[in-house]
This record gives structure tokens, sequence and C-alpha cells, in this order.
């Protein structure tokens, strides 16, 4: 037997030699440390949001090595800021995948700009990446795993909450990117076909880091004073949301008036903004910190204790990196390796907790399923759950409103492997990665 296929064949199973009598793992080439590359935005706009997946990363690791690490080995960060440089995420995924150190996995990105700049990477070099963010899909890879919410599990939710509120106008208003608007497409074909009239669709896109608000609020200001009951759907992300809530503050937009729900506002951004004025204002994800479970007290426990900070918050999206890394723990002490390919094959139908007192599974789209919950702003920065689905609901990956991608589906199970099947004629139109 080779060199080369001894190794393979100590990394995929429990083999032991004996020495001396006593029984030890033949490590071989598996003796160093299991490196976890984390891929977040440490300055820069994004870095309200980013930082603290980052500081999350360093914390699930370092309880995972005070457990014992992971195959007998210890877990070793890798961490690089692309300082919401979409560009430069590419560049450290690549830096990841192919240097001195090169990482085992990737934790990161919260844009789908960048997670689009990162996807080619890790197919060519065939690595993976755990995503923790909500995003608009009509997007799958067999080297992306993503653990945030399609919009089947956020945003179409959150409109029929709305319309059970009597909401008749709608001002989508998003940061301008791939991830706004896709999803504002998506939602105009859902309105339409629910009777929604052009008319009573605003849609406004900014750059990131925008500031100058005031125009634009005024605008939905007028739009909301036309005799329907109107709400804004915000995919604004990043620092702009700050001066976003403080004009709707400032121009006296009351949420008994114009109600928003938003989908990139949680508890961390809502810590730079006075939310007195804004209680009773929305957010639509799948985790809030203040949901009742003994699983989420231990993990802001664990979280104020790791940051030495009594008032630190936790998101939707830290409970998505918690769900990702639990899964690829999993998959890798099932596969024996973390082998690309083995994790990949061993991580479907993977389940593991989730923070609001349920489970997640990882589906053969590499979605998982989500309880979907509609939280109510409180003056104390956190938010009430007003509304919850009763059952969890699994990720789509290709939406159903839109004519181009109502009959795909993705499943990466083998022997099909397939990110875009279309049903209707049963044809695999492309394998990995297709838009």
């Amino acid at each position: 037997m080779t060199t080369t296929a001894l190794r393979k064949l100590i990394a995929t199973s429990a083999l032991n030699i004996t020495l001396a009598g006593i029984s030890a793992p033949l490590l071989a080439a598996d003796d160093g440390p299991i490196r976890v590359g984390i891929l977040h935005s440490l300055s820069g706009t994004m870095a309200i949001s980013e930082s603290t997946l980052k500081d999350e990363m360093l914390m699930l690791i370092d309880q995972q090595n005070k457990a014992g690490g992971l195959l007998g080995r210890q877990l070793e960060p890798v961490v690089m800021d692309p300082a919401s440089d979409w560009s430069r995420y590419a560049e450290q995924a690549r830096s990841m995948l192919t240097g001195d150190k090169r990482v085992d996995v990737i934790f990161g990105n919260w844009t789908s700009a960048s997670r689009k700049a990162v996807l080619p990477v890790v197919e060519e070099l065939d690595g993976l990446l755990f995503y923790p963010v909500q995003y608009e899909g009509q997007e799958s890879s067999e080297n992306i795993f993503y653990t945030g919410a399609a919009p089947n599990q956020q945003a179409i939710p959150a409109v029929d909450y709305l319309m059970g509120q009597g909401v008749q106008r709608w001002a989508l208003l998003g940061t301008d990117y791939v991830y706004p608007r896709t999803t504002n497409e998506i939602l105009e074909a859902y309105l339409k076909a629910h009777g929604v009239a052009d008319d009573d669709i605003m849609v406004n896109y900014t750059p990131f880091g925008f500031s100058d608000w005031q125009s634009i609020v005024s605008r939905v200001k007028d739009f909301g004073s036309q005799g329907k009951k109107t709400a804004v759907v915000s995919t604004i992300n990043g620092d702009a949301n700050v001066p976003f809530y403080n004009e709707l503050a400032n121009q006296g937009i009351k949420a008994s008036d114009i109600p928003v729900v938003a989908f990139s506002v949680g508890e961390q951004e809502l810590t730079g903004i006075d939310t007195a004025p804004l209680v009773g204002h929305l957010a639509a994800w799948n985790y809030f910190m203040s949901v009742d479970s003994d699983a989420n007290y231990d993990f802001i426990d664990a979280w104020v204790a790791y940051t030495g900070n009594k008032d630190a918050v936790v998101n939707d999206p830290m409970e998505a990196h918690y769900i990702g890394f639990n899964m690829w723990l999993k998959a890798v002490e099932s596969a024996g390796t973390t082998d690309v390919d083995a994790v990949k094959d061993a991580i479907i139908g993977v389940t593991v907790p989730n923070l609001s007192g349920g489970a997640a599974t990882m589906m053969p789209n590499h979605h998982i399923t989500k309880p979907v919950m509609i939280g109510e702003i409180q003056d104390d920065g956190q938010f009430s759950v007003v509304w919850q689905t009763p059952t969890t609901v699994a990720g789509d990956a290709w939406s159903d409103y839109l004519p181009a991608s109502k009959n795909l589906i993705s499943d990466w199970r083998a022997p099909l492997r397939c990110g875009k099947l279309d049903v209707e004629r049963m044809v695999c139109e492309d394998g990995a990665g297709a838009n």
C-alpha cells in the first residue's frame, strides 16, 4: 500500500496500530490542528454586523477545544478581515484555501455580494463555506451551506403577516446590491399575485453607508398618507440602518402609522440606535435573543462570560453560525475526517439543536429547517415575538414565485448531485452555483 493510500485509509476510519502492546491512533499527516477560516469584515460599513460573528466563532472554537477538540485534534482559527470589500473576500478565501495554513472549512460573509465573490473560489478549490445570513435564494452550490434564511423563511412570511394586519401599500427599501434587488423582485411578484396594484408598490435603493435619508423618508411618509395602510419592507444593510431609523423618528413616523419590517436589523444593530421612538416597528428573523428556552439562556450566559460584557447581545446570524458550526462538527465526527467530499455527504440529514428550543436539519439542497418569527422592537433594544410559525420551515433555494425558477429544485445527494434540477423536464440545468 502506498503512503498516500495509507493516509486516506487512516483519515476515513478508526484504524489503530499496536506498538509494544499499546494501541494508539496512527495519525500520520493528520496530527496537526484542524484549521477553521473566519472570513468576516472587522472594518468598513459591514463591521457593525460582522465583527460580532468573528468573536462568536472564536468562542465556539475555544469551547470545542476545551471539550477535547475534534477527531482528537485542536481547532485553530484563521481570521482575516476583508474590510467590507467584496473582491477582498474572494482574495482572502483563496488565501485560506491555498496558503501555508490551509483551512478545512470557512465560516463567513454577510452580504450576498461578498458571497457571490467567494462562491467561484470555494468551487474551484473545493472548499466549504458556511454562510450565516438571510439571502435572496436563486442559488445553489455544492460547496456552500446556507444556514441563514431563504426568502420563504423570512420575506414571504413577513409579507403574509403584514397582509393579515391590513397592509395594502408597500414601500420596498433596500441597499443597492443583489440581495435586496432579488428579494424585492420575488416580493413584487408575490404581491402582484395577491392582487396588489403597481401603484401600491414603491421601490427604492440606496448605496452602502447611505446617510442622507430625509427626502426618501419624506417620500415614504407621503406614500403612506393616501388612504391605504402602508408598511415599509426594509432590506437596508449595514450601518445605513442607523441614520434611516433616526430619520424615521425625526419625521415622526410611528409604527402605528407606517410599520417597518426589517430583514437585516437585529439586536446588534439596535445597540447603536435610540430605540424609544421605534417601539412597535418589526423585524423578521428565525431567532431572537428574547426567546424563552434553556438552550438560549445557556448561549447568552456563555457569550456574556466570553465577552466580559454584561450588556452583550446575540442575534439571528449568531444562531446560524452556532447551528452551522455544530452541524460541521457532527458531520466531521461521522465521516471521521475533514475531507471535503466526505463531509458534504455526511452533513445532509444532520440534525442539531437550535437556540429556540427546537432543532435544525440540513436538507439535500444545503439549506436548513428554521422557525420563522416576527419580532416587535421594545424600548430596551430587544424584540418581543408577536408571531411564529407553528413548525420549522425548510429553506427553498429556488423561488416558486418567479417564472424562471418555479420548476427548479436543488438536491446534492448522490447520484443526482444537481443544484438546478428542472423537475418538469427532469433536466439538471447546472450542477453548481447557478443563477
